[in-house]
């Protein structure tokens, strides 16, 4: 693999079912560890080349870039193979690259046609070039995406087929079960309290803890109930990489004894239950004193099962479109657009906050929207001609089709209304949470999902019906991301988030957590780097789409459809002209 890793987000890895009723190991350790993002294969191939060469066809390459998010300089992430004589090459060797639904991942492909051994590409002719982002691809039909290759004035350079894969050990989990036998005695009065803590290894040989079973408490041959991991978590991915396993005696204070450990591999372990998985539990310290040291007992695993789940990739590569909704908040709170002050003000050199949360999310959403075409809403101004108040208006000035091309023209619709409506009142959210349910509620099949994004200053006034709206939409295929700007008090959007307690109306729960809120104070870059900002805003309120839209899917028993057979267009022979 030649693919550079980048750090993943935050998650908690899979945790078996037995913990409540068992004691807690909650105070042994945080229990926050970077499981790695899905890997995606990249193949390239292109069609109709430049032709560099006087006497034969091009030799090309492709080389390929990635964008750093702060100071957007690009590095390069790896090279394919040289074909020789060719203007229609079908590149051999792909790009593995970590895949994040939430991060906007720049792409450069530079073609060049080789001319020597040197690796200098200043040394080669240059071809041609072609910009996307990752979502780009993988939100394409099929997951393949075929533009033009440009950067030559006047030449028409061929085009690019970049095509996307999941890497199938991503999304394999695993379902294990093990058991000991004659641990060490560390309890004065009774026996042990064992436990077991897996990690799996690093690239620089440090280790990242991945697991963490129940105790089984006063035994020295415990069982422990079988648990579910992800592939990615255990090993990302990699079957021969160490995985190590201590063994502790629990203690009620959280000082654990250590009784001892043992290393093995997702290889070794995928042998299932033989005489290659019964490891001796060995205690370091002891081993150096005790000649006669053998071992502080052994561990057995009973049952390795693995099993495949459907994932995010897998709807999109079969045709679901994520419909993007905004809605934003006219108050008039928000102080008047002409003023310095107001959240809404014009600034002409730089975006104000609402105009940073539409750009950081939409940028990202707009990849897997195949018309690119999204509804923008205002709520709680008044309208020409005559005043009269509205929770859902149209920015465009056009209720029958409220759509916007682009996220530049949802900018566009958003500047446009504030110069022509007056900021009012109240702040209610439930008619355009409703107006995107009524269009969710018409397609429930699978075929598409609905993001709406919600940018607000704040106090809410219509919390009753708010809430059982959400109540409402969480049977539908939607989600609801919330972005708090300004300086308000925010407890009541930390309700709606759902995250410590399941939202509910008039005694009934939602089915799904489906709303995301963040403040994006908490996001504003201290140095003044607004590119910053909006991509940790956008990494934070989109990490929970993919698996609420996941949650939809596998509550109603929807399979992702299959994808399109993959087509590569007709090599044309062309006279190329130098």
């Amino acid at each position: 693999m030649f693919g550079l890793d980048k750090p993943a987000g935050q998650q908690e890895p899979g945790r078996s079912g037995g913990l409540p009723k068992m004691a807690s190991v909650g105070d042994f350790n945080v229990l926050s560890s970077s499981i790695p993002a899905t890997k995606v294969e990249l193949s390239v191939s292109c069609r109709n080349l430049l032709d560099r060469d006087t006497f034969s066809k091009s030799d090309p390459i492709c080389v390929l870039y990635t964008q750093a998010i702060g100071n957007k300089e690009w590095r390069e992430f790896g090279r394919t193979e040289v074909i020789d004589n060719t203007l229609n090459p079908d590149f051999v060797r792909k790009f593995i690259m970590d895949y994040f639904f939430e991060e906007r991942e720049n792409l450069r492909f530079d073609f060049y046609d080789v001319d020597s051994k040197s690796p200098n590409l200043s040394k080669h002719d240059f071809l041609g070039q072609m910009f996307c982002t990752l979502g780009e691809i993988v939100g394409s039909q099929g997951s393949r995406l075929e533009k033009s290759i440009v950067g030559i004035p006047g030449k028409k350079c061929g085009t690019v087929i970049v095509t996307a894969e999941e890497l199938g050990c991503c999304r394999d989990s695993v379902l294990m079960q093990f058991c000991a036998n004659k641990l060490d005695k560390k309890d004065f009065f009774g026996k042990s309290d064992p436990f077991l803590v897996f990690h799996r290894s690093n690239e620089d040989g440090s280790f990242t803890i991945c697991h963490k079973t129940e105790v089984v408490k006063n035994t020295l041959n415990p069982v422990w109930q079988a648990f579910k991991i992800s592939v990615r978590a255990l090993c990302n991915g990699d079957y021969d990489r160490t995985i190590k396993v201590e063994v502790y005696d629990w203690d009620r204070d959280g000082s654990h004894d250590f009784i001892g450990e043992f290393t093995t591999s997702y290889r070794e372990l995928s042998r299932g239950q033989s005489q290659f998985n019964v490891y001796e539990v060995i205690n370091p310290k002891k081993k150096g004193k005790k000649k006669k040291y053998v071992n502080s007992g052994t561990v057995t695993l009973l049952s390795f099962l693995i099993e495949t789940e459907v994932s995010f990739l897998d709807y999109i590569k079969g045709g679901t479109q994520i419909n993007f909704t905004v809605a934003i908040d006219f108050t008039a709170s928000n102080g008047n657009p002409l003023q310095p002050t107001s959240l809404h003000y014009m600034n002409p050199y730089q975006l104000n906050a609402y105009g940073m949360a539409l750009r950081a999310v939409g940028e990202i959403i707009q990849d897997y929207d195949s018309d690119k075409m999204f509804p923008a809403l205002g709520f709680g101004a008044r309208l020409p001609p005559d005043g009269r108040v509205s929770h859902e208006f149209a920015l465009n000035g056009n209720p029958q089709n409220p759509y916007c091309h682009g996220i530049d023209g949802v900018m566009e619709a958003y500047y446009r209304s504030l110069k022509s409506v007056q900021l009012y009142g109240p702040t209610n959210f439930a008619p355009v949470i409703n107006h995107v349910a009524r269009y969710a509620a018409s397609v429930k099949d699978g075929s598409q999902y609905f993001v709406l994004l919600i940018v607000t200053d704040g106090v809410i006034s219509d919390m009753a019906q708010t809430k059982e709206s959400i109540v409402n939409a969480s049977k539908l295929p939607m989600s609801i991301i919330i972005v708090g700007v300004g300086p308000a008090e925010f407890d009541a959007m930390e309700e709606l988030d759902g995250d410590v307690v399941r939202i509910s109306s008039r005694g009934r729960f939602a089915e799904r957590d489906i709303v995301q809120f963040v403040p994006f104070r908490d996001y504003i870059d201290r140095s003044g780097n607004h590119v910053l900002s909006m991509a940790r805003l956008a990494k934070d309120v989109l990490a929970e789409i993919p698996e609420q839209f996941l949650s939809y899917m596998r509550v109603r028993g929807i399979k992702p459809s299959p994808a399109p057979p993959p087509y590569t267009p007709p090599i044309h022979v062309l006279q190329t002209q130098i």
